[in-house]
C-alpha cells in the first residue's frame, strides 16, 4: 500500500471520517493526572525500547512522543539522549505535568486524528508539526476504535522520513472501544491478539524489525494485569 497520492489521502479523509469525540477521554485522564504514573510506577518494556529507539536514531533526530501523557519516562529519556522531541496529547492536565517535566521538550494539545503528514497543509497550519526521524506510540493506539487505528498508522507512516523508526505499544487483547474502569473514571481501549497486531502494523507500511512482550501487574487493584506488546518498526518506502 502506497502512503502517496490518492490512496494516502483517503486515508486521512478516513480519519477524519471515524474520528470520535474523545472529550470523554481527555477528561478522565485529566482527573487522573500524575496518579496515572503511580499507577504504573514499573516501565520496564517501555524503558527499554525507548532506549533502542534513542540509541538507533541519528544524533540529534525529531521525534514524536504521541500520547505524551505526564512526559515520564518517554519525552525526558528521549530529551536527555539528545534528541528533539515533541510530544502531543488530548489531555491537557497531562501537557502541564509534561511541560514542568521536561522543559526542554515541545508539547501540543492535539488529537491523532488532527495530525498531517508532511505539508498537506502547509507549515504553521492547524495539524502540521512537519517531518520526523522516529515516532514513539507508547499505549496510545490503544485509546482508537479499531476502526481508526489503521488510518492512524497511515498517518504516522506519513509523518516519517524514509526508513524512519517507529516504536508502539500495545495491551495484548481482542478487544474494540471496550470501555472500563480506570483509576476512578472510565475510559474506552482496544487491542490485539499478537498475530493480528503485526498484521495490522505492516499492512500500514511498517517493517516490524523486533517484538517484545512484557506480563504487568499496575501497582493500581482497580486495573487488572495485562500482557504489553511492544514491537519495533521501520518505515516502509
Amino acid at each position: 500500500m502506497s502512503g502517496d497520492g490518492e490512496g494516502g489521502y483517503q486515508g486521512y479523509q478516513g480519519l477524519d471520517r471515524l474520528a470520535l469525540d474523545r472529550i470523554g477521554q481527555a477528561e478522565a485522564f485529566d482527573a487522573i493526572g500524575d496518579r496515572y504514573d503511580e499507577a504504573f510506577p514499573h516501565k520496564d518494556g517501555q524503558l527499554a525500547s525507548g532506549g533502542w529507539l534513542a540509541s538507533a536514531l541519528p544524533a540529534g533526530s525529531r521525534v514524536l512522543d504521541v500520547g505524551c501523557g505526564t512526559g515520564e519516562p518517554t519525552a525526558r529519556q528521549l530529551a536527555e539522549a539528545g534528541h528533539r522531541v515533541v510530544g502531543i496529547d488530548i489531555s491537557p492536565g497531562m501537557l502541564k505535568i509534561a511541560r514542568d517535566n521536561v522543559p526542554d521538550a515541545e508539547f501540543h494539545r492535539m488529537d491523532l486524528a488532527d495530525l498531517r503528514p508532511g505539508g498537506s497543509r502547509g507549515p504553521g497550519s492547524p495539524g502540521h508539526l512537519g517531518t520526523f526521524d522516529g515516532v514513539v506510540a507508547f499505549f496510545s493506539l490503544l485509546m482508537l476504535p479499531r476502526a481508526e487505528i489503521p488510518h492512524a498508522l497511515r498517518t504516522l507512516w506519513g509523518l516519517l522520513r524514509p526508513e524512519g523508526l517507529m516504536v508502539l505499544s500495545m495491551v495484548e487483547a481482542d478487544v474494540d472501544d471496550f470501555t472500563i474502569p480506570f483509576l476512578g473514571n472510565t475510559i474506552r481501549v482496544s487491542g490485539y491478539l499478537r498475530d493480528e497486531l503485526r498484521q495490522v502494523v505492516g499492512d500500514a507500511g511498517f517493517e516490524v524489525i523486533a517484538e517484545e512482550s512484557h506480563a504487568y501487574a499496575p501497582a493500581s487493584t482497580d486495573v487488572p494485569p495485562e500482557i504489553q506488546l511492544f514491537l519495533h518498526c521501520r518505515r516502509r518506502a
